[in-house]
């Protein structure tokens, strides 16, 4: 319920714009309001647990990425390959 407000703010209140407010836009143009805000407020759940489980901040923009633990999956070196590290 709270989720689902926060995302029809985020569409439609906040003057700010992020990744997220402008992919649910996109979604709103396409395939109506409503069903965006449902989207968003699951995006939204998403990424609130991941802030939950790995500690990190919300970015509004994509430029600047948290640190990656050694827990947190792979990863790309400097090469662009995938790290093998496997989870503890």
């Amino acid at each position: 319920m709270y989720l689902f407000e926060a995302a029809g703010v985020l569409l439609t209140r906040v003057p700010k714009w992020s990744g997220l407010k402008a992919w649910g836009m996109r979604l709103a143009k396409r395939n109506g309001l409503r069903k965006a805000k449902v989207a968003v407020a699951r995006k939204l759940a998403v990424i609130l647990h991941r802030m939950w489980i790995d500690g990190t901040e919300f970015n509004w923009s994509k430029k600047e990425r948290p640190y990656r633990g050694e827990n947190s999956g792979p990863s790309k070196d400097d090469r662009g390959e995938l790290d093998t590290k496997t989870r503890n």
